[in-house]
């Protein structure tokens, strides 16, 4: 069954309004889902999350199959009850983290051999395996063992890959088909369209997909170091192609600005590291541009709110002097309280994306905030 209905394209764009319902919950899009790799985003509880109304999670097939074990996320009843979550979870397949590992693995016709990152240890994904653990996982939204094709990549190296990810696509639902979810509710497959930077190969992966007729469909191997002009060329032409009433989501990406280009690109769906990462490292998003707040000259800033206009937890109650005294001092809530501020500030631009859908005036809005969101705050 389709979980997706599509409630409303703009007539100026291709930005959309839909809805997604799992077992745990509907999920408005365009939505942003942050990035909890290993069963935790970084620094903040599943209270932290609720209070920002983060209303899905992204977990990592990869980094859960090396660490617990998804055997063990199975027997504690899924990862819902395991990290005591009880809105939807999404889980990346662990292709990239593979892809991205180069001189720890060896790409076969049946999967992939690689090597952990963490001890050295030998194992093998296949796309049966990969579905296994997502079955084993649970979460309500599972994505397709893909070959993630590299940027930059000639036409042959791009079609290489793509015949990998059919295949491998093909044997996953094969798998999903004979072996039922075991948590005891529907677990959505999303197909991944790789093709590279090559137009005829995109929508060729798009046409080979919608033969196979998954869920949703995902844009993969964007975001791998291209030029963020040819990213926007890219999604914007293959969402041309796309079926328009299921989900689409462009994978790893990205900034704000990147987010509402995307957008108007007919996009619905996102997740990336970015602003819990960027948080960590001293650097937040707000709506008057890009603030440093490790920098010397908050270090007086006793009465002035990161962002003024938002209404965070952080926002609320802290000072840019007492963040960066924070971060000075080492101090680990400062990785906390910039992380709830930056997954609020993303959240809310969703929340504000869609009003502006809804009342026909997301356009002039986006390119306005666009500019300004790339600027440098005071």
């Amino acid at each position: 069954m389709n979980p997706f209905e599509l409630l409303k394209t703009s007539a100026s764009s291709k930005a959309r309004l839909g809805r997604l319902t799992t077992a745990h919950g509907e999920i408005s899009t365009p939505i942003f889902m942050p990035v909890g790799t290993a069963a935790s985003v970084k620094g903040l509880s599943p209270r932290d999350l609720k209070e920002i109304d983060a209303k899905i999670i992204l977990a990592n097939t990869y980094h859960l199959y090396l660490r617990p074990g998804t055997p063990l996320i199975a027997n504690a009843g899924g990862i819902h009850r395991f990290m005591a979550w009880d809105r939807p979870v999404l889980t990346d397949s662990g292709g990239f983290q593979v892809w991205s590992l180069k001189e720890l693995r060896k790409i076969r016709e049946n999967g992939v051999e690689f090597r952990s990152h963490i001890d050295g240890s030998k194992h093998f994904f296949s796309p049966q395996s990969v579905m296994q653990a997502q079955r084993e996982i649970g979460a309500d939204i599972i994505m397709a063992f893909d070959e993630c094709t590299p940027y930059p990549s000639t036409v042959q190296e791009a079609k290489h890959s793509l015949k990998f990810t059919k295949r491998w696509t093909q044997e996953a639902m094969d798998y999903l088909r004979e072996h039922p979810p075991l948590h005891g509710y529907p677990q959505y497959f999303f197909g991944i369209a790789q093709g590279g930077m090559h137009r005829d190969l995109r929508k060729e992966a798009i046409e080979q997909l919608i033969d196979l007729n998954p869920d949703a469909y995902a844009l993969g191997g964007l975001s791998v170091g291209e030029p963020t002009d040819i990213m926007y060329e890219i999604a914007d032409y293959s969402t041309d192609f796309l079926p328009k009433d299921r989900a689409r989501y462009v994978m790893g990406v990205g900034t704000p600005w990147n987010l509402l280009e995307l957008i108007l690109k007919g996009v619905d769906m996102f997740d990336c590291v970015m602003p819990t990462r960027n948080a960590r490292n001293g650097m937040l998003f707000t709506s008057q541009g890009v603030l440093h707040y490790k920098a010397a000259r908050y270090a007086q800033m006793i009465e002035e709110a990161i962002d003024p206009h938002c209404d965070c937890y952080t926002c609320r109650h802290f000072s840019k002097a007492y963040l960066r005294h924070l971060f000075n001092a080492k101090e680990i809530l400062a990785l906390s309280l910039s992380s709830i501020h930056n997954l609020h500030f993303y959240l809310r631009l969703m929340e504000q994306a869609r009003e502006k859908i809804e009342n026909d005036s997301f356009e002039s809005w986006a390119h306005e905030q666009i500019q300004v969101l790339q600027q440098k705050a005071p």
